[in-house]
């Protein structure tokens, strides 16, 4: 059936065709350096290199998604063939985007500026095809320039056969090249080009942009919401214009905050900062309702942990170095303000791991939201714990004992510390048992010295040394008395039985340390921290040689 719109009656002119709708982020493309936003550096470089007639061969554009690199490179092809309104213009940094180079380069027809996108032309014949066409001059710009878009997805051969073109190119050429992965492009290539690293855009400089261009589409909007989708954006002006194109379809004549979060599935901020404020309190009950009010509205238990990760970064921020962020409406830079100067830097930190911790773990769980609710009950409970650092200056500032009621601590049994006993020199006869184990640890017999300090008991010293030597090898028994005779010139004979003695050294050193790990746990200070903390354990006890 054909369209009744098109159907025109006699003595009618037919009705004009609709112009055809252009997305934001192709009307709004910038066309000149002084409507490319957050570049200043490049663009006064690229100023300096214009007016003194330093031109490089080869600019190599590289950064994120969506600040500018193809714009850039449209921008500086038209900045180098621009004849001005009047035809007798040379390069300059503020095309007048009226003369044919700036239109037809603008329009994408001019023969002179050929783009080619490296993404699908990646091989040496695509390069080819380039080497060729720079052996003829110009057809009717100053300048013939090749722009070579996604340039880290040629092949290796591909930049092997640009290496010397890119080198030495005729005076009337020029190269730009444009990627996002510039750590995959060879040095070679890098070295041959000057390097222009466009940085993200400034969220605060975002907003002003999106303002500006719903107040030229007569869209009305609220503040919030345009903050909403600056920070979606990630520093990407064409990922914002794509949110904002999608936001104006979605809100119709009136952008709402409350729509961008439903478009976008992010949990609506104020909910957010309730929950965070639930988890501070320790308020169980409350806190679970609230996780499943948001879970009911369609809100993803890890987008929701992720909302909570950036409000805990924000308060630490605003703790550490404080700032007015102008993306933030008033309440919520109302609420930074206030949490961080309430809480500590280390408890920040604990709750940064633990929702970090939760985060992970609410990926990888077959049931998102169970895992989310342990996640923050595991917060709630952290919440209701003492601070460490706070706990130890009441414990150092409190008296230690009551003068009417002293406490009687209980006395640990003496125990014989672990002998460090000295290995005898020039030949002399070690004059106990520990002092022979020396002799042996210092002449590196780690295989005797193990069985002499694991195994062997001492029975007496005097007036013949005796040792039990009950299950020790007799091939280390003969090796003990070989090397003693060796070192002390037989002067020391050492009787082997197999009962009695003493413990052996190592039963001494782990006796001492138990011993030791007992007065640590007597200790008041010690008993009260770990009365605070359950969980808590005492480290193993080393002593160092």
């Amino acid at each position: 059936m054909p369209d009744e719109s098109a159907i025109s009656l006699p003595g009618m002119e037919p009705p004009a065709p609709a112009p055809a709708y252009r997305v934001l982020a192709r009307k709004y493309r910038p066309a000149s350096f002084e409507t490319l936003l957050g570049q200043q550096a490049m663009v006064q470089t690229l100023a300096n290199a214009i007016a003194r007639g330093r031109l490089a061969q080869a600019w190599l554009l590289t950064g994120v998604r969506g600040v500018g690199k193809t714009s850039t490179a449209r921008i500086i092809a038209k900045a180098l063939n621009c004849i001005g309104s009047d035809g007798q213009g040379g390069p300059t940094i503020s095309p007048c985007g009226v003369c044919e180079p700036c239109t037809g380069i603008a329009g994408g027809r001019h023969l002179d500026v050929v783009e080619m996108d490296a993404a699908s032309n990646t091989g040496v014949d695509d390069v080819r095809e380039i080497i060729e066409s720079v052996r003829y001059a110009a057809v009717s710009a100053r300048y013939k320039i090749h722009i070579i878009d996604e340039v880290h997805m040629l092949t290796k051969n591909a930049f092997n056969a640009l290496l010397k073109t890119l080198e030495e190119p005729p005076p009337n050429v020029k190269f730009i090249l444009a990627t996002t992965e510039v750590h995959k492009v060879p040095a070679t290539i890098l070295s041959r080009c000057q390097r222009f690293d466009l940085k993200r855009i400034p969220a605060e400089m975002l907003v002003e942009h999106f303002a500006a261009i719903l107040r030229a589409e007569h869209v009305a909007f609220e503040d919030d919401a345009v903050a909403l989708v600056a920070r979606a954006a990630e520093g990407s002006v064409r990922d914002g214009l794509s949110i904002l194109d999608q936001a104006i379809a979605h809100s119709a004549e009136h952008i709402t905050a409350a729509a961008v979060r439903d478009m976008l599935g992010l949990a609506d901020r104020g909910a957010v900062r309730a929950l965070f404020g639930q988890v501070l309190a320790g308020e169980v009950p409350e806190m679970l309702a609230a996780l499943g009010r948001q879970y009911d509205l369609g809100q993803d238990p890890a987008q929701l942990l992720r909302e909570l990760l950036e409000l805990v970064h924000g308060i630490t921020r605003q703790r550490m170095a404080p700032r007015r962020d102008p993306a933030l409406s008033a309440e919520e830079q109302a609420a930074l303000d206030e949490w961080a100067q309430a809480l500590p830097f280390p408890r920040l930190s604990m709750l940064w791991q633990l929702l970090l911790k939760g985060l992970e773990e609410v990926n990888q769980a077959p049931v998102p939201l169970q895992a989310a609710e342990m996640a923050l009950l595991r917060l709630c409970h952290a919440a209701e714990l003492p601070d460490p650092g706070k706990l130890i200056r009441q414990l150092q500032d409190a008296p230690v004992a009551d003068a009417a009621a002293p406490v009687q601590r209980p006395q640990a049994a003496p125990f014989p510390a672990p002998v460090q006993a000295k290995a005898p020199q020039n030949g002399a006869v070690p004059d106990s048992f520990e002092a022979m184990v020396a002799l042996f640890r210092a002449a590196g017999e780690s295989r005797l010295v193990h069985h002499l300090t694991d195994d062997v008991r001492p029975v007496r010293w005097q007036p013949q040394p005796a040792l039990n030597a009950r299950g020790v090898p007799r091939d280390v028994i003969q090796d003990i008395d070989q090397r003693l005779a060796e070192w002390t010139g037989k002067g020391l004979r050492i009787e082997w039985l197999s009962d009695g003695g003493g413990p052996t050294l190592r039963e001494t050193e782990q006796a001492a340390l138990a011993a030791l790990e007992q007065r640590m746990r007597d200790d008041p200070t010690v008993a009260a921290l770990l009365t605070a903390f359950p969980d808590a354990e005492l480290s193993p006890i080393r002593i160092s040689a």
